[in-house]
């Protein structure tokens, strides 16, 4: 005899913000209840192999074991296993996400497992154990994930993104924060830096100079903007960003509606050193 769990939650927030944090099993100690710790072993394009430590339980006991989870983006879909098994013969879970509109998700946890015939505990009472816990992690995921959504970003708790020029840091995201319909952040040039020629192809953005002077060339046309100036730049239009002035100049920027996919956003038409690129390419 086995035993077999199905437990399923709705979260509001989009699909890509449930998926890339309840899969950053690094957060898993701020996520759930029951995990003080998480010592990833292996890192793999579509696999972690990590170490799982418990919070101690009434007796003291805290409980670790090796997992093992693999993830099909296309699918959105985990399949994950207790590698170390413990007083379980096996235990495999299915996780699966399901989108339910542009900021609702549907999680669920299919598991499946055996207990050893030595023990404390047989297939019944750990499908009721399971199943209580499962109820109560998946309350409390849901309402982190959801009070997160606003909470306060930093420009140090995300990598700056140089591959342009420039500082970029992309703060309030659907990653970040779940935002559902658009993203936006900062922008810091240096004297003489530039963010390279790039376009939208799905997306209007918005510029808002905080201080300094900069240039924004539109389709080759060069427009300057100081502090507490803003400017549109429609969807299709090749722009380039650059500091002309003798300071650093801070930039904010916010793009909206999101593309259908991250990697459709930005099309580049330069090289950072600006070369123009021989055909268009997405990062």
């Amino acid at each position: 005899m086995a035993g077999s769990t199905d437990n399923v939650i709705e979260i509001d927030a989009p699909i890509l913000y449930v998926w890339a944090r309840t899969n950053d099993v690094r957060s898993w100690p701020d996520l759930f209840t029951e995990y003080a710790r998480v010592d990833v072993l292996d890192e793999r394009e579509d696999a972690v192999t990590f170490r799982l430590t418990m919070r101690p339980d009434e007796q003291g006991n805290a409980w670790s074991w090796v997992s093992e989870r693999r993830w099909d983006v296309a699918t959105r879909t985990v399949r994950a296993r207790r590698i170390e098994t413990g007083p379980f013969q096996f235990m495999d879970i299915l996780w699966t996400y399901q989108e339910l509109g542009p900021d609702r998700t549907r999680m669920r946890w299919i598991q499946h497992f055996q207990m050893r015939p030595n023990a404390p505990i047989d297939d019944v009472r750990m499908t009721e154990r399971i199943n209580r816990n499962s109820v109560e992690q998946m309350r409390v995921i849901k309402e982190r994930l959801e009070a997160r959504r606003s909470t306060v970003m930093r420009a140090a708790d995300v990598p700056a993104n140089t591959r342009r020029g420039g500082d970029l840091r992309s703060l309030l995201t659907p990653v970040t924060v779940g935002s559902a319909f658009g993203f936006g952040g900062i922008a810091r040039l240096g004297p003489g830096e530039k963010v390279a020629e790039h376009y939208h192809p799905y997306s209007e953005e918005y510029l808002v100079v905080a201080s300094g002077r900069i240039a924004v060339d539109l389709n080759g046309r060069a427009v300057a903007m100081e502090a507490e100036q803003a400017m549109l730049i429609p969807r299709n239009v090749r722009h380039r960003v650059r500091n002309t002035g003798d300071r650093d100049a801070l930039v904010v920027f916010h793009l909206c509606p999101l593309a259908p996919r991250p990697e459709l956003g930005h099309v580049d038409t330069e090289d950072a050193e600006g070369r123009p690129l021989p055909a268009a390419v997405t990062p």
